[in-house]
């Protein structure tokens, strides 16, 4: 309304600045009974007014200099209206002198429109209110959808039965990105439970053999205790024994392993030591010829660890050698490299990762027969990978050659080049 009121003063204003005090005529909108105008004088004297409040006095008593405006609000004006009013008062001169225009606009009718408009937003709003709410809800619910059919699924898998998937949405957002991870998540799930099965029926099998070994030894030794050859007997009882110790020994080494990760103690290991007490067991032990190239070679690591996986590493060349086993150890820029090699039939290049898998035996030579569980290469590539090194097969042009690498210490790497 005050703007309304304005707008109505400076029209008349403009009026009064051409045509003077006298010539002023009131507009067509302040005619109306909630719009009122007066032009007064300097010193008061009413000159022209609505037709409304003709004969009344000044409405307000502010006299403005020209050029300036006074806006105010008042609850009633001295001409008898009870209403309120925005009234906007402006100076202006023209050329009979100075004059004072003032501009009334009621405020019931703003009152009025504040009125339907509060009633009306306390009807519509809890309509308002109850459509978002549902709208809301009918869309969460068609967006959550995908995720409570994949909750719905995941909550009929088991630990016996892993092979169920949840459904990806064919949408590309991120439901399906989570769907997708999720299968990810129970395919690994799945192949774990299936290694773990396989590792277990494995160790039960490779503990049955030598078991059975010595309960038909000593089941014979009791029916036909003439024909016993009791130290044979013993002997081969011994032999089993240690089997199953052995097999004892790495079946644990991987369960902890597979718990908390092969544990290592952190010390200065001269490999090339481990090499040279190695060679020393195997040729007392085998009667191969073993060879050995070494160069001084050190390493952070844990003795015992590196020194089970040369045992291990030997112990396999020496099962599938002919004649020979050399071993090697180097350094080769930041790496050390830790060779045995054998002079065997050596492995397929389609069997070099299955080799490292517990339990694998590629051939009959690697049967139990002779002296190995399948564990061995298994557990001297996870010690290599707690050492932040690796094991694996190499090419070579006669038997196998599996290479250790390691990181050599900061003492023993070479300088960067300037």
């Amino acid at each position: 309304m005050t703007d309304v009121a304005a707008e109505q003063a400076g029209a008349l204003a403009a009026d009064v600045a051409r045509n003077g005090i006298v010539g002023a005529d009131v507009p067509p909108a302040g005619r109306s009974e909630r719009a009122l105008v007066q032009v007064l004088t300097r010193d008061g004297h009413v000159v022209v007014s609505s037709p409304s409040i003709v004969g009344e006095p000044p409405m307000v008593r502010d006299r403005p200099a020209p050029g300036q405006t006074v806006v105010l609000r008042a609850g009633r004006l001295p001409i008898e209206e009870e209403e309120a009013f925005a009234v906007v008062v402006r100076g202006v001169k023209g050329p009979d002198g100075e004059a004072v225009i003032i501009s009334a606009q009621s405020l019931v009718s703003a009152r009025r429109a504040t009125d339907v408009l509060i009633r009306l937003l306390a009807l519509g709003y809890p309509i308002l209110l109850l459509l978002v709410a549902g709208t809301s809800y009918w869309l969460t619910g068609r967006a959550l959808a995908p995720v409570e059919a994949m909750r719905r699924r995941v909550a009929g898998i088991n630990a016996t039965d892993l092979t169920a998937r949840v459904p990806v949405p064919r949408s590309r957002d991120e439901v399906a990105q989570l769907a997708t991870t999720m299968n990810a998540m129970l395919d690994r799930l799945g192949d774990a439970a299936e290694a773990q099965r396989r590792f277990v029926a494995d160790a039960s099998h490779e503990l049955r053999g030598p078991l059975a070994t010595i309960r038909a030894a000593h089941e014979i030794a009791v029916v036909h205790p003439e024909v016993t050859d009791w130290s044979v007997l013993h002997s081969d009882v011994l032999a089993e024994l240690q089997r199953v110790e052995r097999l004892v020994d790495d079946l644990l080494f991987l369960a902890r392993s597979d718990e908390h990760g092969p544990l290592s103690r952190s010390q200065e290991v001269d490999l090339d030591d481990l090499l040279t007490a190695e060679a020393g067991r195997l040729r007392r032990t085998t009667g191969l010829q073993v060879v050995v190239r070494e160069a001084p070679v050190r390493v952070v690591g844990d003795h015992d660890q590196l020194a089970r996986v040369l045992r291990n590493l030997t112990d396999n060349a020496a099962r599938h050698a002919t004649d020979r086993v050399e071993l090697w150890v180097s350094r080769q820029g930041t790496d050390a490299v830790l060779d045995v090699v054998d002079d065997g039939p050596g492995i397929p290049a389609v069997d070099r990762e299955r080799v490292f898998e517990r339990f694998v035996r590629l051939d009959p030579s690697r049967q139990r027969g002779a002296g190995g569980t399948g564990l061995g290469l298994a557990i001297a590539r996870e010690i290599a990978r707690a050492h932040g090194g690796e094991l694996s097969v190499v090419d070579h042009d006669e038997g196998a050659r599996l290479q250790l690498r390691m990181p050599l210490t900061d003492i023993d790497a070479p300088a960067p080049a300037r």
